[in-house]
């Protein structure tokens, strides 16, 4: 699967506060379909729905032992998305100092020539 496919599943499995709210407790430690549904006023078929989304995503793992489904979180899966993130608060960072660097000058009376960037 090609990296922005993957980015994209993975931002569209974090646009949904349930789905946030099931990595936040996998987190914590691998957990059942039903101890997932548990917290949340819906059908456990409708928890499973966003298990998938998170599933394709790469977000989390199931395994089957016996009758159970335990999931598990995937936190490599999220560096993909920290990366990118991170360009941009690499780029944003470097444009705020710019700005200080600017607003300095200006506090201090110089005006900004054409190549003051």
């Amino acid at each position: 699967m090609a990296d922005l496919d993957r980015l994209d599943m993975t931002f569209t499995a974090l646009a949904d506060p349930t789905r946030r709210a099931i990595l936040a407790r996998l987190a914590q430690g691998e957990a059942t379909v039903m101890e997932l549904a548990r917290p949340f006023a819906m059908s456990q078929p409708a928890v499973s729905r966003h298990l998938k989304v998170l599933e394709r995503a790469g977000l989390i793992s199931r395994s089957r032992i016996g009758t159970s489904r335990p999931c598990r979180i995937e936190p490599q899966a999220l560096a993909g998305a920290t990366h990118w993130l991170e360009d941009f608060r690499k780029l944003w960072d470097a444009r705020f100092a710019a700005l200080d660097n600017l607003l300095e000058d200006m506090k201090a009376g110089h005006e900004p020539g054409p190549y003051d960037h």
